[in-house]
């Protein structure tokens, strides 16, 4: 893993000119810079990469766009500061979008819409999150359960732009789990580990899961495409990740629009991986089909606690027919995706805590508790 986290490492031709940017946007180049900086902002962040493409070829901008770019640009050195200290810190690491941003040349700098962390472990996590909280004007901290055992914790935090209503909040996303694939045919992957190009290439292939892919990761392919890819050796561990076909997909999409480089010899020896990964999972889908409200759990914030230093993990609290999430920096009431608590819900939750708050140190005997800990470190 490279921990030069800003480093950069621009091809040789480097495709990324106005003209790419134009044939991904669909848009004619008569029509001028600025028609493409506004088919750009229907992407909340690809505006930053259009403004930095016509910075570089001499366009005409004014203060306003000049102030945009900029602040794109403080977004960027934000994040890969709060990755390096947490790094330094707490031994977690940036994975997608911040050692995706390396590989662009300096004056083209990665639109980074957030910062992916993965933890090696729970208490890892929660002292990254403690960080965050104490060191950022953090004003959202949304946790995800993933699976039930193993079970893996995701939390994101967020908290305002210089400029909030033109900017997107800044967005630091803390996991256990590297890549969480679908919860149905695609698993729970804990751990990247590979070189960080193949990496890279790895976390854009897991997006097509969630998302169809868009015209930035065609411009992530291409700054990849430089890099010394083997072919066998590549495609053997995407197929392993589980993700032969999404990367088929990608670099498909990208080939219409940019040069492979020695991903076009990666995409021919994968061809031979996507029919039985397919196969695969038709064939799990058939045999056993999840409940994704056991597989996945939101938590819908009770309230915001004091850091609560001493604990290294979270607790499960039953609470009747519920579930309490107890963290070091919040308590939640956990339910399945897409789901919100009814009121009464909600009021019950509350009262379960303030019962649970007098048997914390200091009261009576603890209430018991189940999960991610035992009671020992409260």
């Amino acid at each position: 893993m490279n921990t030069d986290l800003l480093r950069t490492g621009p091809l040789d031709t480097d495709p990324l000119t106005s003209d790419l940017l134009h044939r991904l946007l669909d848009v004619d180049p008569a029509a001028g810079p600025a028609e493409l900086l506004h088919r750009a902002r229907a992407d909340r962040h690809l505006p930053y990469l259009v403004l930095a493409a016509l910075s570089r070829e001499g366009v005409r901008m004014g203060g306003h766009a000049r102030a945009e770019l900029q602040r794109a640009r403080d977004r960027a050195e934000c994040y890969a500061r709060v990755a390096r200290d947490l790094a330094d810190a707490t031994g977690v690491r940036p994975i997608r979008d911040l050692p995706l941003a390396g590989y662009y040349p300096p004056d083209l700098p990665r639109p980074l819409g957030g910062l992916s962390l993965v933890s090696p472990t729970e208490a890892t996590l929660w002292q990254a999150v403690n960080r965050l909280v104490t060191d950022h004007p953090v004003e959202s901290v949304e946790i995800t359960l993933l699976g039930e055992r193993p079970r893996h914790t995701a939390v994101t935090l967020r908290w305002p732009a210089e400029d909030p209503l033109l900017d997107p909040w800044y967005q630091v996303r803390v996991a256990t789990a590297a890549l969480t694939g679908d919860l149905a045919t695609v698993p729970v992957r804990p751990y990247l580990a590979a070189d960080e190009h193949v990496e890279c290439l790895i976390a854009l292939a897991e997006e097509g899961l969630a998302r169809t892919f868009l015209a930035g990761d065609v411009i992530d392919v291409a700054q990849l495409a430089g890099q010394p890819f083997d072919p066998a050796e590549t495609a053997a561990v995407l197929a392993a990740y589980r993700l032969a076909p999404e990367a088929a997909a990608l670099l498909d999409l990208a080939a219409e629009h940019v040069p492979l480089g020695s991903l076009r010899d990666v995409r021919t020896v994968l061809e031979a991986e996507v029919a039985p990964e397919l196969r695969r999972r038709r064939t799990l889908a058939r045999a056993h089909r999840p409940r994704q409200g056991t597989l996945l759990r939101h938590g819908t914030l009770l309230r915001r606690t004091v850091i609560r230093h001493q604990w290294d993990e979270a607790l499960l609290l039953p609470a009747g027919g519920a579930t309490l999430l107890l963290t070091p920096v919040a308590d939640y009431l956990l339910g399945a995706e897409g789901t919100r608590p009814t009121a009464p819900e909600r009021a019950a939750a509350l009262a379960a805590l303030r019962a649970w708050d007098t048997t914390a140190p200091g009261g009576p005997d603890p209430a018991p508790c189940t999960g991610l800990s035992e009671p020992r470190h409260r």
